[in-house]
């Protein structure tokens, strides 16, 4: 077993089970929040656009009636009629504008999907916070615990006389300023859990720190590279907005091509005169209409110019987004290895400290260690307590930066809840599905596709389980 992936964790006592998950934020954040629900409606808004093109080139047809009372001619009157028109030649109107709204749809729904990201990232950052503010809020209280059986042994040996009040004293501030630490964690933590409610939609319980690392995450700098530049959603987004400005270019030039429509129309009209209805003839028409743009004004050469120009615009920043996002995942990557590394580093620096608290305590006890030496190997374990939490946040912050610029943090990056709900993985396609979870039914637009299960187990603080630290 790698000897990172179980590593001592005594800065904390054992939590209440079961521990809320992280996966199980994820899928309350994922099912409540307003934001990503304003956008999922936006996005089906502009899903109807394409439909709206196509209707330009199908049939019309409409229908239209009048009665009325003449006292000096013809009397009561009424009439009725109905046409049809059929686009028969459009010269690529209808063609280029589907083109052009299904390249919106589609820049839509990766935008959609970088909104999704977003949001779950800030999910994560918020329960990295918070989780680092509990534990921090239980190193204090420990270390006070601590310190009381310090003070109390102390006192006993000024007692006996194997002691001074100085020690005594300086065990006592060591206490108090731990105190004042414990008060500012306190706030600190308040303040975590406002921003955890506002992020998942409901009030946060005991946080799990046993995380299982996404399978999704790349290996290395160079497949992050790759993956961001094959799957990052605001690329693709501007991708999809360059194919969508090239279609308008062949709209604006579809403006000066002729367009042919049959068009045909049927009417009848009557009066009521002495109590007889007496029916007009009826009119029936069938014909071809046909319309050649000759002179617009400069109009249609004007918009085809600025849909030119649109065109290369959306080119540039589509090189653009392509830099962004190598960038962002390659500052992703070397947060994510800092914190590995911190990880590590604090992982040692924590079980050197236990060790050297607990053979200081024991020379204490001979007489061959001072007071200080206690009070600064307390502060050691504290401060190695306090990194090793810290960088377990900063480990999962900097996964789920990896993930969103890598266009693969989504619902299912951290699949499974606490009562088993399975979540497929987003592909391509979207549609609606409903997962069990025993107590609660989560819902969300997925595709239909291959499955994830990667059970999240909530487990106490005493052990961290695979922290992600390689």
């Amino acid at each position: 077993m790698n000897r990172w992936l179980a590593a001592a964790a005594t800065l904390l006592l054992a939590a209440p089970a079961p521990a809320e998950t992280l996966g199980e934020a994820i899928a309350a954040a994922y099912r409540t929040n307003p934001q990503l629900a304003a956008a999922r409606a936006r996005q089906e808004a502009l899903a109807e656009t394409p439909e709206q093109a196509r209707a330009l080139g199908r049939p019309t047809v409409s229908a239209s009636g009048g009665a009325g009372y003449d006292e000096l001619g013809a009397g009561r009157a009424a009439s009725a009629a109905a046409t049809v028109s059929l686009p028969i030649w459009t010269g690529g109107r209808v063609s280029s504008a589907v083109r052009a709204a299904s390249g919106d749809v589609l820049a839509g729904a990766e935008g959609l999907r970088d909104t999704e990201a977003a949001i779950l990232e800030g999910v994560v950052i918020a329960y990295a916070d918070l989780l680092y503010n509990q534990q921090a809020v239980e190193v204090a209280r420990v270390g006070i615990e601590r310190l009381d059986r310090q003070v109390a042994e102390a006192q006993s040996r000024f007692g006996l006389g194997q002691a001074t009040r100085t020690d005594v004293a300086q065990l006592e501030a060591q206490r108090a300023s731990v105190v004042a630490n414990l008060a500012d964690a306190e706030g600190a933590l308040a303040t975590a859990a406002a921003a955890y409610r506002a992020a998942v939609g409901q009030d946060a319980g005991t946080l799990s720190a046993a995380i299982t690392p996404p399978d999704t995450l790349p290996a290395d700098r160079d497949g992050a590279r790759r993956a961001a530049e094959a799957a990052n959603p605001l690329l693709l987004q501007q991708r999809r907005l360059v194919e969508a400005s090239a279609a308008r270019i062949d709209q604006a030039r579809a403006d000066r091509a002729p367009a042919i429509d049959l068009a045909g129309g049927y009417g009848r009209g009557g009066r009521f005169v002495d109590g007889d209805w007496r029916g007009f003839e009826t009119a029936a028409s069938v014909g071809l209409a046909l319309r050649v743009p000759l002179l617009t004004g400069g109009l249609v050469p004007s918009r085809i110019r600025q849909a030119e120009a649109s065109y290369r615009a959306e080119r540039f920043q589509a090189d653009a987004a392509a830099r962004e996002a190598v960038r962002s995942a390659d500052a992703a990557w070397a947060s994510l290895a800092a914190a590995q590394a911190r990880g590590r580093a604090a992982t040692e620096g924590l079980a050197a400290a236990d060790l050297a608290l607990q053979g200081v305590r024991a020379e204490y006890g001979f007489g061959l260690r001072s007071t200080i030496d206690i009070l600064v190997a307390d502060q050691s374990l504290r401060a190695a307590q306090l990194a090793l939490a810290a960088a377990r946040s900063d480990t999962l912050v900097a996964q789920a930066a990896l993930l969103r610029a890598t266009g693969r943090l989504d619902a299912v990056a951290y699949a499974v809840t606490r009562y088993g709900a399975v979540l497929p993985r987003t592909i391509s396609s979207w549609r609606s599905v409903t997962c069990r979870t025993g107590l609660s039914t989560l819902r969300r637009i997925s595709t239909s596709s291959s499955t994830v299960r990667r059970p999240i187990i909530a487990l106490g603080w005493a052990t961290v389980v695979n922290p992600g630290w390689k």
